[in-house]
């Protein structure tokens, strides 16, 4: 089964920025992801976050694209099936983790 994906817009945003080899690489891993965005403790592909340093990401999950030094955050919308994405960019000084926190708290996620 697959899930919905959604995207703040400031997702579609970061995704209309990358390169096209990037952005090739970015939705063949969200459409892989997608057939099990679960946590892996779960079996699914998803990483899960928690706290660090001064960003608080708990019950949201990661997709590592660690050759390309992409990382995306999302959030599992369980009761409808669908895997909300938050934020698409490099990990450069975990610069991507903190604006995932930015957009979390004003989207009230």
């Amino acid at each position: 089964m697959s899930w919905d994906v959604r995207y703040l817009p400031e997702a579609l945003e970061d995704l209309r920025k990358l390169d096209g080899s990037q952005r090739i690489l970015i939705r063949k891993a969200i459409q892989k992801v997608c057939q099990n965005p679960l946590p892996e403790t779960e079996g699914g592909y998803g990483k899960l976050l928690g706290n660090k340093s001064n960003t608080n990401l708990s019950g949201f999950l990661k997709i590592k694209l660690r050759g390309a030094g992409l990382r995306i955050v999302y959030q599992l919308i369980r009761c409808d099936d669908s895997m909300l994405v938050i934020v698409i960019g490099a990990r450069e000084d975990d610069e991507v983790y903190e604006i995932a926190q930015k957009r979390i708290t004003q989207h009230d996620l």
